[in-house]
């Protein structure tokens, strides 16, 4: 895992803690070809060069990651949602095994894909991001492949899914409370439908 990035929301579309740490590779890590050949394709390269500045040891920055979950209790249990879950939250469990002998999210995660199937009754495989009702995209939260930016965007997209399952008007932009967000943040949210 070269990097991580983690977006808090509250079911009202706040967008209320982020942690992102970029980690320095395990001793015994090698490369893999094709992951590497896929980072060096144009539209993935600057994600890769993000990916590699200021890293910092794995056990420090699941410490941290710990401490920051612990934070965000405040606002309820953490659910870890990955897309694909398989993927994401299996480097997390692992790391969090590795570095602190624990996970401190247990086993909770969430597939959005299963999730996004369930919401609207389809098979696994037919559903798609390019599948997603267009409401539950927000076009200000582009995929970049840096951390932080895809879970910010997953996380609003979770938040838009599960206010349409549960008949709850949706929110058009998400609502920055993280703090130090920029002054005026809060008002990109937009009158609900």
């Amino acid at each position: 895992m070269l990097s991580f990035g983690m977006a808090a929301f509250t079911l009202e579309k706040e967008l209320v803690g982020t942690f992102s740490r970029n980690l320095e590779t395990l001793p015994e890590a090698r490369t893999d070809a094709r992951t590497m050949q896929w980072w060096a394709l144009p539209e993935n390269a600057t994600a890769y060069e993000k990916s590699r500045v200021d890293q910092i040891p794995p056990q420090q920055a699941m410490r941290e990651c710990k401490a920051w979950l612990e934070s965000m209790r405040r606002f309820g249990r953490p659910v870890i949602c990955g897309a694909p879950s398989g993927f994401d939250f299996t480097f997390i469990y692992y790391y969090f095994q590795r570095e602190l002998g624990e996970s401190p999210v247990g086993f909770a995660s969430l597939d959005l894909r299963s999730y996004a199937a369930a919401v609207l009754k389809k098979q696994y495989r037919h559903v798609g991001k390019r599948q997603y009702p267009s409401d539950w995209i927000d076009e200000g939260l582009p995929h970049t492949h840096v951390a932080l930016d895809d879970a910010i965007e997953q996380g609003s997209i979770l938040i838009n899914m599960i206010r349409a399952n549960l008949d709850m008007p949706h929110i058009f932009e998400l609502i920055d409370l993280r703090e130090g967000a920029p002054e005026g943040s809060a008002a990109l949210s937009r009158s609900v439908s």
